[in-house]
């Protein structure tokens, strides 16, 4: 995974460079650190570069920090920020709170609450794209299916033998034999139990697996069809696009365009 970046915004150029010090020691690599004097380079860096933490001065010239901030959400870049000011005041608060701040800290910072609060606000930031992505990979129908505790530990079995055989040609008959069951009272009690067939149930958990690797991997669909249990490509392609309603390949571009495509 690519190194997080985080962006320091302030028009005095020593506070600039204090801060960038600071905290270029105190992630020791692990981040990247960038500056930038004023909303125009701001904009210049956030075209360019992921920026995952924006952090800055709120009196600024030409623009201050809270118009910054509210300009680059309505061009919909995703972000979390922290604010510094120079003194307390309860509408520029307001206003920060309104605009998603994770914090807003009053010069002079010390290093150990910056750094407190850099850390904060990256523990949010990755909490924030955890969720974004759940919700573009998760299924609702199985996550609803997953809920459910009153289901009997034959069936959670057969959930296990399914999840463990995932990559290989599953049949019903072969799942029901694992569970010591018949196939027909098996298929009865699955439907019953899940609340989806065994055969829609079986492709969902496949189709969830498939998303996983398109949108974390670089792997060919063709792979990615084996992987999930498809022996062609094709098959796999029409099942996926029959309940997403696009193709593999465009729902990874997709997906793409949602981290990197912003309005100009």
């Amino acid at each position: 995974m690519d190194a997080k970046t985080i962006l320091i915004v302030d028009d005095e150029q020593t506070t600039r460079q204090g801060l960038k010090k600071t905290l270029e020691k105190w992630s020791n690599g692990r981040f990247e650190i960038l500056s930038a004097a004023n909303g125009q380079e701001t904009f210049e860096q956030m075209s360019k570069t992921k920026i995952h933490l924006l952090v800055t001065d709120i009196c600024m010239p030409e623009m201050n920090g809270l118009d910054l901030l509210k300009s680059l959400k309505d061009k919909g870049y995703k972000f979390v920020s922290i604010i510094i000011s120079g003194h307390p005041d309860f509408e520029y608060a307001q206003e920060a709170i309104r605009l998603g701040v994770v914090n807003y800290l009053l010069k002079p910072v010390s290093k150990q609450k910056l750094i407190e609060a850099i850390e904060q606000a990256l523990e949010k930031e990755a909490s924030i794209e955890r969720i974004e992505y759940i919700e573009k990979v998760a299924d609702k129908k199985l996550l609803k299916v997953e809920q459910v505790s009153s289901q009997s530990n034959t069936i959670k079995e057969a959930k296990k033998f399914i999840n463990k055989n995932i990559s290989n040609q599953i049949s019903l008959k072969e799942v029901a034999e694992a569970v010591h069951l018949n196939a027909s009272y098996f298929s009865v009690l699955f439907k019953e139990q899940v609340g989806l067939t065994f055969s829609e149930y079986l492709t969902r958990k496949r189709l969830q697996i498939a998303k996983n690797r398109l949108l974390t991997t670089d792997l060919q669909i063709e792979v990615i069809a084996l992987e999930v249990g498809y022996q062609t490509a094709k098959y796999f392609i029409k099942i996926f696009k029959d309940y997403e309603g696009i193709t593999p390949s465009k729902y990874r571009k997709v997906s793409e365009l949602d981290e990197s495509l912003i309005q100009k």
